[in-house]
């Protein structure tokens, strides 16, 4: 599941709307002194709450193994897929319960009465858009039995570990949890990852006509060589999603093998009850972020005689009206409850502000499928049956990469993409009078941008336009597909340095690959969506107070490796101007100044001056991997193949918080996979683990750890056998 860190900023728009932004304790008694009974019901909750208690489930556990490896990572067999859910439930609880549980809060609609404010606009979110009636409603016609198994299995899992575990429950009405509950934070989840977030934040801020991206820019990579094009005749796949490092959309690995035919190991999120992506014993895949128009935003026409009614084809409709009570947590014992009005329309979840009443409508709320196609695609034995799983068209978004042992490599941009009536700017705003913008159905996959086997030998993502993903001439033309689905036409700095280290022609060795897959240098023209080249023209002469910083940029050689000057230099520039733009409400879409240059220089000699006593530092001495107490110097900036993308931290120096982390480099052959994976912190997120912080080094030296299909060679090497709760 993908619910995303609750950060202030994040979700500043949600609070004000909600109008509970810096709520405290003393303003809640004060609004609420005419009525005493909304202060008592507050700390009735949480009371009540502490003193509930579930029971556990009767599951047969001893059908369920888990084997931790050396690194602590969890192979979980069972007799069945559901079995193999309860013990990947158990396992993931073992290392990172506290995650978990903020996934299954923001499913419930329970995490202001944890998180307080931040927590309360996640719930506000979860009732605007539905998601549990959504999820009940659906869930019998969505899923098959067998894979409702595997949601009970994970659930009981979860379950029984909360039960064994009550000193670790954040708030005891979590649990007992249930698998549609379970669905409705995969809605969640995947309508976010479509920019349902976004959208409602842009109509609270007053600003429908742009949806704004996140002030965090994201990236992922996935290429897949076909065995025609590489000197040992296999296959090559590179799975290297660049995600937040921690929190709840941080890769977790495992092994998942059952007796009914799923053997897979992959990442996946806290929260999730099968692999997200990775590889089984005959295929593999890896998904990165797409953007093309999942999401239709409507300005209603509202009657101005009567504001619950609103235009559509010439007829007034009644707008759907309901109230929802926020529980936000202030202090330990006292929740506050605080109601908002929720509507619907015929186009989706409505919102009534100053500026004019929405809507927003998208295809995560209407197809939920997702977990089952994921769970398909895990046991896919080759491309028929994979492109089978894909074709169920449930997972609302992602490129796809994929790559087998049957010399088949393939690419697709992924989504519920709506058929759309032309003549309508989708792109922003559109007509809520007429049933003409109103879309009921989806693109088939088959209509979407995906090429099998190019000529070329490889196909690759890096986020950017699905028209380039291989060679000049296999590309496919954006032409041949409807504008409305809104596909980006862009490179970026990755897709542009991958080209130039692709031949397009000629073996590759595996050294080669990961060589590319490595590469941490910028493109030889920057591909940012705010041009920085004039950093790199600036007459040092004319500015001598910076003329080494400049001299220093001029000299750089792109690359973003720890001794590297010119690299920490630009990274703070980068950030700087980030911060700035985003600040003053300017369009990242722009190009650098002279003064503006000058002006980063600048700022970056005092700031390197001010924290480390001179006016030039190295990237590694500057931006660091920090775990608890363990701090490593660390390679990588934004947009780079090897992308790190950090936040301000302590003295001056700046934390890795998002880019590579869960990598997974495979090779198919006539066996088994040949597998080698590392994740950036450890297996476990518990600080007391021995597996809390134990693969940095070997993160920072791109030293990967080898992984096995095999259960009879993980049992044989295992560094612990047993039964859950055993």
């Amino acid at each position: 599941m993908f619910i995303y860190p609750l950060k202030p900023a994040k979700w500043s728009a949600f609070l004000v709307i909600l109008g509970i932004k810096d709520l405290t304790l003393h303003m809640a008694l004060k609004h609420y002194s005419t009525n005493p009974f909304f202060f008592i019901f507050g700390i009735s909750l949480l009371a009540s709450a502490c003193q509930y208690v579930h029971k556990p489930s009767d599951w047969d556990t001893s059908k369920v193994e888990i084997a931790r490896d050396e690194f602590g990572v969890p192979h979980i067999f069972g007799k069945t897929d559901a079995d193999v859910a309860y013990g990947l439930a158990w396992a993931h609880a073992e290392d990172d319960f506290e995650t978990i549980q903020m996934t299954v809060l923001a499913g419930k609609g329970l995490a202001g009465r944890v998180f307080g404010e931040q927590g309360a606009a996640i719930d506000f979110f979860v009732n605007l858009l539905e998601t549990r009636e959504i999820a009940k409603e659906k869930y019998e016609a969505s899923f098959s039995p067998e894979f409702k198994k595997v949601l009970e299995g994970y659930a009981a899992g979860l379950n029984d570990y909360a039960f064994a575990h009550p000193e670790e429950v954040l708030y005891q009405a979590a649990f007992p949890i249930s698998p549609k509950e379970m669905i409705s934070a995969y809605i969640l989840s995947l309508a976010q990852m479509s920019g349902a977030d976004r959208a409602v934040q842009a109509i609270v801020g007053g600003n429908v006509d742009l949806i704004p991206e996140d002030t965090l820019p994201k990236g992922s990579n996935a290429i897949a060589i076909h065995p025609s094009r590489t000197d040992s005749g296999e296959t090559f796949l590179a799975i290297n999603s660049h995600q937040p490092l921690e929190g709840p959309v941080a890769w977790y690995e495992a092994h998942l093998h059952s007796e009914e035919g799923w053997n897979a190991l992959g990442g996946l999120f806290p929260g999730g009850s099968m692999i997200f992506h990775g590889v089984n014993e005959h295929l593999g895949w890896a998904h990165t972020v797409n953007t093309p128009d999942f999401l239709d935003l409507y300005q209603l026409k509202i009657n101005p005689e009567d504001e619950d009614e609103y235009l559509v084809d010439g007829e007034w409709l009644e707008l759907e009206e309901r109230i929802v009570w926020l529980k936000v947590r202030l202090w330990d014992l006292i929740t506050l409850p605080v109601p908002k009005k929720v509507w619907k329309s015929i186009y989706g979840p409505t919102l009534v502000t100053e500026q004019g009443t929405f809507s927003i409508r998208l295809g995560a709320l209407d197809q939920i499928g997702a977990p089952e196609q994921w769970w398909r695609m895990n046991k896919a034995k080759n491309f028929t049956e994979w492109k089978s799983a894909m074709n169920s068209m449930q997972l609302s978004n992602f490129n796809t990469v994929y790559a087998d042992k049957y010399d088949t490599i393939f690419f697709v941009s992924n989504g519920l993409l709506p058929k759309r009536t032309p003549g309508f700017d989708y792109a922003g705003t559109v007509p809520g009078d007429t049933k003409k913008t109103l879309w009921t159905e989806f693109h088939a996959f088959s209509e979407l941008p995906q090429q099998v086997n190019p000529s070329s030998g490889y196909l690759y993502n890096t986020n950017h336009s699905p028209f380039k993903a291989s060679s000049y001439q296999d590309n496919l033309f954006p032409d041949d597909y409807p504008m409305e689905m809104g596909f980006d036409l862009r490179d970026n700095n990755r897709s542009l340095r991958f080209r130039e280290l692709m031949a397009d022609s000629g073996k590759i060795s595996w050294e080669d690959f990961e060589r590319i897959k490595y590469d941490q240098k910028l493109p030889s023209d920057l591909a940012y969506r705010t041009d920085m080249s004039l950093l790199f023209s600036l007459d040092a002469a004319k500015y001598p107070d910076i003329e080494k910083q400049i001299l220093t940029l001029k000299n750089w050689n792109k690359e973003a490796s720890v001794d590297s000057e010119g690299a920490a230099l630009f990274a703070f520039i980068y950030y700087y101007w980030w911060d700035e733009f985003a600040k003053a409400g300017k369009s990242f879409d722009t190009q650098l100044t002279v003064e503006e240059a000058v002006q980063g220089i600048r700022a970056a000699k005092t700031h390197f001056e001010t924290h480390f006593g001179k006016d030039l530092v190295r990237l590694g001495e500057y931006q660091k991997l920090v775990r608890g107490d363990k701090v490593l110097p660390i390679w990588g900036i934004d947009d780079v193949l090897t992308t790190i993308r950090s936040t301000p931290w302590e003295n001056g120096m700046r934390k890795a918080a998002q880019g590579e982390s869960y990598i997974l480099m495979v090779k198919f052959g006539e066996d088994l996979p040949i597998i080698e994976s590392i994740n950036v912190y450890g297996a476990s997120n518990r600080p007391d683990s021995p597996h809390y912080a134990d693969q940095m080094e070997r993160f920072l030296n791109r030293d990967l750890k080898p992984m096995t299909l095999d259960k009879a060679e993980v049992l044989r090497t295992a560094e612990r056998v047993y039964k859950p709760g055993k």
